[in-house]
């Protein structure tokens, strides 16, 4: 978090305030005058004219509506992450990710118990999405895609059967699946097995997390009601 953030975070005085003072050296950070531009690691000691600032960190719960392009990295070095597009003052990191072209809902926050709980493979944790195909839909197609898919797995280096799953067909060109797995481009894979492109990707829901009609590239931060449905289901 930047020096003037973290500052104004702490309720010493306003973020405007809080640059005045590093521009006048008013501020140390671990004993030594600080530079007008720093981000404040963990273990970093700030002082404003003597006193002690602690910035109490809150947990934060936010859900985006990503926008194709976007990567789900919290690495500054990669162009386009998701970290810079969000621009939240808190240290925060994505739960799971979407493929760069894919879009819709994915989960940001810093607390990892949230994380540890929904990245277990055995919880079977519901992602629902809207898919798009390259030509049309039929009902053996619906039916084998529920049924489960035999596809290549990169991360095992071996062959994995997708588990079953609702399927439901909503127009020609246009299906709705809930997955219980997270594999590696899983609908691509699985879409690909019977000679379909996957042309459009949307995540619209993880459990009981809806991306409702928040608009893309737009956040919003989690409902009391959506965080304690996250909290109960730990």
């Amino acid at each position: 978090m930047r020096l003037n953030q973290y500052i104004s975070s702490s309720g010493f005085c306003s973020r405007r305030q809080a640059e005045r003072l590093i521009t006048a050296e008013k501020v140390l950070v671990n004993g030594e005058i600080a530079p007008h531009v720093y981000f404040v690691e963990e273990n970093d000691l700030v002082e404003v004219e003597g006193h002690r600032i602690k910035h109490a960190s809150q947990k934060v719960y936010m859900i985006l509506n990503k926008p194709s392009g976007i990567i789900c990295t919290a690495s500054p070095a990669v162009a386009n992450n998701i970290i810079d597009y969000v621009s939240c003052p808190e240290r925060i990191f994505p739960v799971g990710r979407l493929d760069k072209e894919t879009e819709g809902l994915i989960l940001l926050t810093n607390d990892g118990s949230v994380v540890n709980e929904l990245m277990k493979e055995e919880n079977h944790q519901e992602k629902e999405y809207i898919v798009t195909v390259d030509k049309k839909i039929t009902e053996p197609f619906i039916d084998d895609l529920s049924n489960g898919v035999t596809i290549y797995n990169p991360r095992k280096k071996s062959y994995t059967t997708t588990n079953a799953c609702p399927v439901i067909q909503l127009d020609e060109y246009t299906f709705r699946i809930t997955l219980s797995q997270g594999l590696n481009r899983q609908i691509r894979r699985m879409c690909r097995h019977f000679q379909y492109t996957v042309t459009h990707l949307k995540r619209v829901r993880i459990r009981h997390i809806q991306l409702g009609s928040l608009e893309i590239g737009q956040w919003r931060h989690l409902t009391e009601e959506e965080i304690a449905g996250l909290n109960r289901q730990q």
